[in-house]
């Protein structure tokens, strides 16, 4: 083990721990050691660690998966396989998630919750899946990442810890960012635009060189209820104003 290894998987002292077990551990860290997750978790700030499934294979090749019962395409990973690696994992309070496109949708609002806690454990799925008795016996919290399907679990579990690790205090470099991003206020977030004032022959909108702070919030919060609306009919209909929004608001690109 080097010394990069090594730091990878420590997580003792660490105050928000995700551990995954998987059939694949070299897919990890991956994206998450890069930029602000990666400085935050050489900070102590969170830590993460793999269990490699195979470890706990059945017989001399270590098989993990068999034939669906009833007949079918594929295979599906065994329940005393999965549950073995389950149980060596100290879950410390910590909830069990299993990536799958028939969980309840991941949201802004489930990452919050999971940032209070103390960490995550999480089972990426391989083949047609799991064995649902296991989901059943250990409480496996399924969540979907969107309608469509992978390969396996491991991108859906950096996803689920990127999303909720940035929400820790700390790791964000200006916490006041995360304020206004999509879905913290039940809004898209609004256009962003940057230097060159004019490029290509669009302009920056005057209201944000205006320097008039009510003005650009109004714009902002326009554009954010215009940008839901058309995108997201179904966050706009949560809103509270969502079925009152002014002609005002309505003129830009997204109608």
């Amino acid at each position: 083990m080097d010394d990069r290894t090594a730091s990878f998987r420590y997580v003792t002292a660490m105050t928000f721990n995700a551990t995954i077990i998987t059939l694949y551990p070299e897919a990890f860290p991956g994206a998450l050691d890069v930029s602000i997750l990666a400085r935050a978790r050489k900070q102590g700030l969170w830590g993460l660690e793999t269990v490699d499934l195979r470890d706990f294979g059945i017989g001399k090749h270590r098989k993990v998966d068999d034939t669906p019962a009833g007949g079918g395409a594929g295979l599906v990973l065994r329940a005393d396989v999965a549950a073995a690696a389950i149980d060596a994992v100290a879950a410390e309070g910590r909830p069990l998630l299993y990536p799958s496109p028939r969980g309840k949708p991941f949201s802004q609002v489930r990452a919050h919750e999971l940032a209070a806690g103390p960490g995550m454990v999480v089972l990426c799925g391989r083949f047609e899946g799991l064995d649902e008795r296991v989901i059943e016996a250990r409480g496996l919290e399924e969540v979907s990442l969107g309608d469509f399907v992978l390969a396996g679990g491991e991108v859906a579990a950096q996803a689920l810890i990127e999303a909720t690790v940035r929400l820790l205090p700390g790791v964000a470099g200006n916490a006041a960012s995360l304020d206004e991003e999509s879905f913290e206020t039940g809004l898209l977030e609004y256009p962003l635009y940057t230097a060159p004032r004019v490029w290509e022959g669009r302009d920056i909108p005057l209201e944000l060189l205006s320097g008039n702070h009510g003005r650009i919030k109004e714009w902002r919060l326009n554009r954010s209820k215009a940008l839901t609306r058309a995108r997201r009919p179904d966050l706009w209909a949560a809103y509270p104003s969502g079925t009152d929004l002014r002609a005002s608001e309505t003129d830009d690109e997204c109608n």
